[in-house]
């Protein structure tokens, strides 16, 4: 008797029927804390070796869905309906009869592996924690299954993680030893709470394709809860579009993409870059035709920065060079580690290269001291990846975006407090919310606020380091239309670092492809697109969702025997 057999054994089955019925059925669900409901009467069905995407922007209750179907939601949570798992209904379960079904029989990937695992323990003995939910004794054959896990989830080498602590590992490894031990125990169900949204395009598709693979060798259910409906069209067999809280549309993959029926459903849609990479077009042509007869506003040349790194030379940027247009976007893209940040900061000033020239609008950047550098700055701004942490959350808007002109004793008080106005309506925001903190207002808010800050001095040239990365897809939609708006209006020229491909196709102009601290591809974005050289840029390219179905091959039938471990490859 396989692990999750003996562990629901007290539920009453059906062996004729099983296969037939929901392996989860939820109905009717409501989630209040006090007076505030935030899942209003949700219901759909998971069969059994199937998988189901719920997708929504934050705060559409997806997340507590997934928490309450693992019971673990908050005390102050009011939950009422119906949520049933193979066949019995959980809500009214005690926590001392379902909690043997948490872990074994319905696994859980989190987001985020750094909160995840613990930091001052071995990925070892935290794996020992899971492999005890197979009720194995002997330590020598549960290293044994962990490290055959490891392996099977595409990690290396299976014994340096084991003996690795949480900081010695990527983020994509990282993930990959949260999907590990989230299946060692054979679970029937697997929750994967937006498990790629850090990650880099390749290494995400890696981790899609894992947990797709896993799902049909080992017949595993899987609920996904993301945000992005190109992947949920990729790896869902059906869909739960949700708003507010509430079901907007639900339904097979294949007719909820191809046609979906509520307003949302459609704006979720054309807010996937993936999905409409030309959705800008008439607002990028301006700068299209600046590439044409505009003189460089930046040029880079042979630029060089080795660190050293425990002892050793890392040459994290390895003579690169580039030129971007007035008025145009060029795009840096690539994997972590492939020399991006490096670059902007070489580019801001911030590092010094070992060899090279860096000129900005006229202007020698490199080899200035950090004073020298200050009247360089009013012209060369920075967009950060996070809004949440880049903005002082005890200052009002007005004063964060304020703030360069202070430093800069540009203007009278009165003049500072229009061109504040000015900033903030250039980015879609009204003068209500200068009194606002931070904590005040919405991720696309914020992120607007950040980019008013960069424009209230009328830079030149704004370097954007992962604009849109920590926002929901249609937030991250007003985010890329404002920027290409106040493009066509002022002529700024931008250098756009992301991961994201898709999304690089919608803004930019020109790209250079990064690997290993060298640009391995560079041209305009068309024809990079279009007709990758590179072995590497078609790989990244592959990488993008593209909302096709993948295809779908015949589900392995669990046997009921003692956990079966899929074959390395």
């Amino acid at each position: 008797m396989a692990p999750h057999d003996r562990l629901t054994a007290a539920f009453p089955r059906n062996i004729a029927t099983e296969r037939a019925a929901p392996l989860l059925h939820v109905e009717n669900l409501d989630v209040s804390y006090g007076a505030n409901r935030v899942v209003t009467d949700v219901g759909f069905s998971l069969g059994r070796g199937r998988s189901l995407a719920l997708i929504g922007e934050s705060g559409s209750g997806k997340s507590t869905i997934a928490r309450t179907v693992l019971r673990l939601l908050p005390g102050s949570a009011c939950v009422s309906g119906r949520v049933s798992f193979d066949g019995e209904e959980i809500l009214g379960l005690s926590e001392r009869r379902f909690r043997p079904l948490r872990g074994r029989a319905i696994g859980f990937v989190p987001q985020d592996p750094g909160n995840a695992l613990n930091p001052v323990r071995t990925i070892g003995s935290q794996a020992l924690e899971a492999v005890a939910l197979t009720d194995e004794r002997d330590l020598r054959i549960a290293k044994e299954r962990i490290l055959e896990t490891f392996a099977q989830v595409g990690l290396d080498n299976p014994q340096r993680v084991f003996d690795s602590y949480p900081h010695q590992l990527s983020g994509g490894m990282l993930q990959r030893v949260l999907i590990g031990l989230a299946v060692l125990p054979r679970p029937l169900l697997l929750v994967a709470d937006e498990p790629t949204s850090a990650l880099d395009v390749t290494i995400q598709k890696r981790i899609l394709d894992l947990l797709s693979r896993l799902q049909q060798d080992l017949d595993i259910s899987l609920l996904l809860i993301t945000h992005d409906l190109a992947i949920a069209a990729e790896r869902a067999d059906s869909i739960v579009v949700l708003k507010d809280g509430s079901v907007q549309e639900v339904g097979s993959t294949a007719a909820v993409f191809a046609s979906p029926t509520s307003l949302y459903a459609k704006k979720l849609h054309a807010d996937v870059p993936a999905l409409n990479p030309h959705r800008y077009a008439a607002l990028r042509d301006p700068g299209f035709r600046r590439l044409k007869d505009s003189a460089p506003k930046i040029t880079v040349r042979n630029l060089t920065k080795t660190f050293e790194v425990d002892g050793r030379a890392l040459t994290a940027v390895n003579d690169v060079s580039f030129s971007v247009p007035s008025g145009t976007t060029h795009a840096l893209v690539g994997e972590s580690g492939s020399g991006k940040t490096t670059t902007i900061r070489l580019l801001l000033g911030l590092e010094q290269p070992d060899t090279g020239e860096i000129t900005v609008a006229g202007e020698t950047i490199t080899g200035r001291t950090r004073r020298s550098m200050q009247t360089a700055w009013r012209h060369l701004q920075l967009v950060y990846q996070n809004p949440f942490t880049s903005l002082d959350p005890t200052w009002t808007v007005e004063r964060l975006v304020r703030e360069p002109l202070d430093r800069f004793r540009i203007g009278t008080p009165a003049e500072r407090a229009e061109w504040v106005r000015a900033a903030l309506s250039d980015v879609g925001l009204g003068a209500h919310l200068v009194t606002r903190k931070p904590q005040a207002l919405s991720g696309g808010q914020r992120q607007r606020v950040a980019i008013a800050r960069s424009l209230v001095l009328r830079p030149d040239v704004i370097v954007l380091d992962e604009p849109t990365s920590a926002l929901d897809v249609s937030v991250q939609a007003d985010i890329v239309a404002v920027l290409l708006e106040l493009q066509a209006k002022l002529g700024l020229t931008y250098v756009f670092v992301s991961h994201d491909l898709a999304l690089v196709r919608q803004l930019a102009h020109t790209v250079s492809v990064m690997r290993h601290g060298r640009i391995v591809e560079h041209g305009a974005v068309s024809d990079i697109f279009e007709n990758p050289g590179e072995p590497y840029t078609v790989a990244l390219l592959q990488s993008i969702p593209s909302g096709a179905a993948a295809p779908v091959r015949a589900r392995a039938v669990r046997p009921a025997a003692q956990p079966v471990f899929i074959g390395a490859g």
